[in-house]
C-alpha cells in the first residue's frame, strides 16, 4: 500500500518536470504527507492542458451521499486503489476511464511490521529526484449546495517489487515519464493498454533507507523524519504520585 510519502521539491521544479501550465499553487516542502491532507496533483484541466491542482488525498467518488453536516458521507478515505480491480470497482471506475492523474513525489514510506518499534523505511529514486505515482481523481459536490467542489485523489497500488516485498505485499505504481502522456489521456489508449501500465511497481534502481521513527506520527513534517540518526527523546517518566493514584473508575 501507500500510506505516507513526501514531496519536498519546490512548485516550480514540479512545473518544469511535468510541463504544467496555468496558475502555480504555492505549497511548502512536505516530508510526511498523510491521508486526507491536500497534495499537489498533475491533471488535465478544462483547456486540455496539464495543470498542478491541490487535491485531498483520499478519493471521494462523485456519487457519494451528502451527510447532514454537508460533508461526504463516507466511512474512510480511499487513499489507495488496487490495479487489479480499478477499472471495474464502482468507487474508481469512472475516474479510471475519465480522470487519471499523476501524483508527484520524491520518496515514500513503508514500515517493517516485524520490528519492535515498527521501523520506517524510505524509498527514493537513485538521484533522489521527483517521480510520479499513477493516480485517479474525482470531483464531489454537496447535494443541494452551491459550494466549491471537493477535489480528491487516490494512489494506485500493485504487487510489491523484490525491493518492497520484505516489508509489504503491495506498493504504489510509479510511472516512467515516457508514459505520462498516455496515462493522462493526451495519447488515447484503450482500457487494456492502460491496465498494462499498472502491472509493475516501477521502482527499478530505487534505494531503501531506514529513517527516524519521527515519521510514525503525521504531526512531524520536517527533514528530521528522514534522518536515520535522529532519535525521538524518551518520554518523561510518570511521577510516583501519578503512578499510585486511583483510576477513578475509568476503563481507559
Amino acid at each position: 500500500m501507500c500510506g505516507r510519502y513526501m514531496v519536498t521539491k519546490p512548485p516550480d521544479a514540479i512545473r518544469r518536470l511535468f510541463g504544467t501550465q496555468g496558475v502555480l499553487p504555492n505549497f511548502p516542502p512536505r516530508y510526511n504527507v498523510a491521508p486526507t491532507q491536500d497534495v499537489p496533483v498533475v491533471a488535465i484541466n478544462k483547456e486540455g492542458l496539464r495543470a498542478i491542482v491541490m487535491m485531498r488525498w483520499g478519493l471521494v467518488p462523485w456519487w457519494t451521499e451528502t451527510a447532514p453536516n454537508g460533508k461526504p458521507q463516507s466511512s474512510k478515505p480511499l487513499i489507495n486503489a488496487r490495479a487489479e480491480t480499478v477499472a471495474g470497482m464502482p468507487a474508481f471506475r469512472d475516474s479510471f476511464h475519465e480522470r487519471r492523474c499523476l501524483i508527484p513525489a520524491d520518496g515514500y514510506f513503508e514500515w517493517d511490521q516485524q520490528s519492535e518499534r515498527r521501523t520506517p523505511h524510505l524509498f527514493r529514486a537513485p538521484d533522489q529526484g521527483l517521480f510520479a505515482f499513477a493516480g485517479l481523481w474525482d470531483r464531489w459536490r454537496a447535494k443541494g449546495a452551491d459550494r466549491t467542489p471537493l477535489l480528491s485523489c487516490t494512489v494506485i497500488t500493485t504487487n510489491a517489487s523484490p525491493l518492497m516485498a520484505p516489508l509489504h505485499d503491495r506498493m504504489p505504481v510509479i510511472l516512467p515519464q515516457s508514459v505520462w502522456a498516455v496515462w493522462l489521456g493526451e495519447s488515447k489508449q484503450g482500457e487494456q493498454p492502460l491496465l498494462d501500465l499498472l502491472q509493475s511497481g516501477g521502482d527499478e534502481g530505487f534505494t531503501d533507507t531506514v529513517v527516524s521513527t519521527r515519521v510514525n506520527s503525521h504531526v512531524n513534517d520536517d527533514d528530521k523524519v528522514i534522518d536515520p540518526s535522529w532519535v525521538e527523546p524518551a518520554a518523561a517518566p510518570k511521577s510516583k504520585k501519578a503512578a499510585t493514584e486511583p483510576d477513578s473508575g475509568r476503563l481507559l
